[in-house]
């Protein structure tokens, strides 16, 4: 969950490390530090805080790396920011991940004689790369045989007194190398370095990457390999704020352009029909008998709503599964049984670790991601991307409506090829996810009334929120948005639960927030409503039936989409966990304790 970056070319490293670091905060930001190589030896700068508060030097060296930080091993100090360094010093190495039998390597070193400065489990990388070199290996053949000693999820950049280069590994944990005019690039997210190069290699679990002056050498198993170059397509642009306040802001409002993106040349709504360019044959569509989603925070609440999709609509049954809770045994048949990860960033380590246990029982997977070239579309048998653009806020929004989208598309193509939906109901259900760009904006046209009531309520002393059926999902989700960047207590619950104990907590202080639409039986949870006001708590209802808002404190409204509804609804509680958090004066983008894409388990 951190972030890393390096560079080997022409031009000053820094100026480029620095750029890198500042569009790699979201994965971590509690310290920082990078790490020059040239005709002075290694030199280090690093301490607790960001980027923006780290003193560098004007400098001419053209060799570095660079590390932005999500604690894990060690408290968030000078010590244990990276880059870290062996006892000489002439070793410098970076590291997102975790090495699992750290303690072990740190106790065989030190007995060894090595002296170690930090509370990190990356600190025992350099003294073992040390003593590589001290026994004549070169840098590359030191790192190779270094990674045969190390346990757990790593991506590595290390440099060294005698080798002008960087060298690079991977295992489990995300690595890209960039190809520029003027040198080459590693980094965990090409986000780090888009401005300077649009051609990539994605890095592989056991692959050695040597980035030298004269290019790029990938190594598996200490036999070259040649792994393929892509072409990032979107803008650099496209990961800045584009004049909004904070990124949260700008990826909630650019929600109808990442839907469109998402739908573009998927549906013909003539027809009823979805083209995903999937090769899933019909007989083996027939012959499921479940459809399983593993995902984790965000993307679980996506795979919840849509198992109800594929239940209601594609009649097969259906869950969702908290991905670290995940565990399947293959049962008799595992082939009839579809497991789909659900991962934004396509890195995620619990959900890769459910699809790997999936794999083994001999289940058929399909990943959904918004990564290209990413650990779940090399690992799932086949791969939906979510096109949602580059999202760069902690709290995930944009992809969460793009994710449910979607997989509502998959409902639509499993259900016809199963031969349960009719081409009338298809195309009517069609019509309503084309009109999910405009129904989105409606809602976000409206963003001022929001405003004001989250301003209104953003000292209440605990927010609940309620929904059923594909409103339960949604409720889930605004009451995670509200923790992640407000850090208030919110929960989220299904409707008719209130009365069997979540009630206790309700009081005159505590706002609920309602999802009244279709899709989420809204006449029911009126009743529900009814249960909290007579207890004293504002109602905020986000409604698309009538006369709903007599029973309300506050009334938004959302555009009736049927069983789709409630994905607008959560475009309130996005705006409104924005500006509740806004209020608190929180780090909206980059709230304690989380990072973007969580790659250790």
């Amino acid at each position: 969950m951190c972030g890393i970056i390096g560079y080997v070319g022409d031009e000053p490293a820094l100026p480029i490390l620095r750029t890198g670091l500042e569009n790699l905060e979201y994965r971590g930001y509690d310290s920082v530090g990078v790490s020059l190589r040239g005709d002075e030896g290694i030199r280090l700068f690093k301490q607790a805080g960001r980027i923006k508060d780290l003193v560098l030097p004007d400098d001419e060296t053209t060799v570095g790396i660079g590390h932005t930080r999500w604690s894990t091993h060690g408290e968030p100090t000078d010590a244990n920011a990276h880059p870290h360094t062996d006892c000489g010093g002439d070793v410098a190495v970076v590291h997102n991940g975790i090495i699992e039998n750290y303690d072990t390597l740190r106790e065989e070193l030190e007995r060894d004689g090595h002296t170690f400065t930090s509370e990190t489990d990356t600190e025992v990388v350099p003294h073992l790369v040390e003593e590589r070199l001290a026994a004549g290996d070169d840098l590359p053949t030191a790192v190779t045989r270094v990674l045969d000693r190390l346990e757990g999820t790593f991506a590595l950049g290390v440099v060294a007194v005698d080798f002008d280069g960087i060298v690079a590994a991977r295992q489990d944990s995300p690595l890209v190398v960039g190809h520029g005019e003027t040198g080459s690039f590693i980094a965990s997210d090409v986000t780090a370095f888009l401005e300077h190069s649009r051609e990539v290699t994605y890095v592989e679990d056991g692959d050695v990457a040597v980035l030298t002056r004269t290019g790029v050498e990938i190594t598996n198993d200490g036999e070259v390999v040649d792994r393929p170059r892509d072409h990032v397509e979107w803008e650099a642009e496209a990961a800045e704020k584009s004049g909004y306040e904070h990124y949260m802001l700008k990826e909630i409002h650019e929600q109808p352009t990442a839907l469109r993106q998402t739908l573009s040349g998927r549906i013909d709504e003539l027809a009823g029909k979805v083209d995903l360019d999937l090769e899933l044959p019909k007989e083996y569509l027939n012959s499921l008998d479940e459809v399983t989603f593993v995902a984790c925070g965000t993307s679980y609440h996506a795979g919840m709503y849509a198992a109800r999709l594929v239940e209601t609509l594609a009649d097969v049954r259906a869950s969702a599964e908290i991905a670290s809770e995940y565990e399947f045994d293959g049962g008799r048949d595992p082939w009839r049984t579809l497991v789909i990860p659900v991962t934004q960033s396509g890195e995620t380590a619990d959900t890769l670790s459910a699809l790997r246990r999936a794999k083994r029982a001999g289940a058929r997977s399909l990943a959904v991601t918004n990564t290209l070239g990413s650990t779940v579309t090399r690992e799932a048998d086949d791969t939906v991307f979510i096109r949602a653009g580059p999202e760069i806020g902690v709290a995930a929004t944009k992809t969460f409506v793009s994710q449910v989208a979607t997989l509502a598309l998959l409902t639509v193509s499993l259900a016809r090829a199963r031969g349960v939906m009719s081409t009338t109901r298809s195309i009517e259900f069609l019509s309503n996810v084309r009109k999910l760009p405009g129904a989105v904006q409606q809602v976000l046209d409206a963003e001022q009334a929001i405003r004001e009531a989250a301003e209104e309520h953003a000292d209440d002393e605990a927010f609940f929120f309620i929904g059923r059926k594909l409103g339960y999902p949604v409720a889930l989700e605004g009451a995670l948005k509200l923790k992640e960047i407000a850090y208030v207590h919110a929960e989220g619950f299904a409707a008719g639960e209130l009365k069997h104990g979540p009630l206790a907590l309700v009081t005159p202080e505590s706002s609920v927030l309602a999802v009244l639409s279709e899709g989420a039986n809204p006449k029911a949870t009126l009743n529900n409503v009814k249960e909290v006001e007579s207890r004293g708590a504002p109602v905020l209802g986000c409604t698309s039936i009538e006369d709903a808002e007599k029973f309300l404190d506050v009334s938004f409204e959302v555009p009736e989409l049927g069983v789709l509804s409630p994905l607008i609804a959560n475009v309130c509680f996005q705006l409104f966990a924005y500006h509740v958090a806004k209020r608190k004066g929180r780090s909206i983008d980059k709230p304690r304790n989380l990072a973007k894409s969580v790659t250790v388990e």
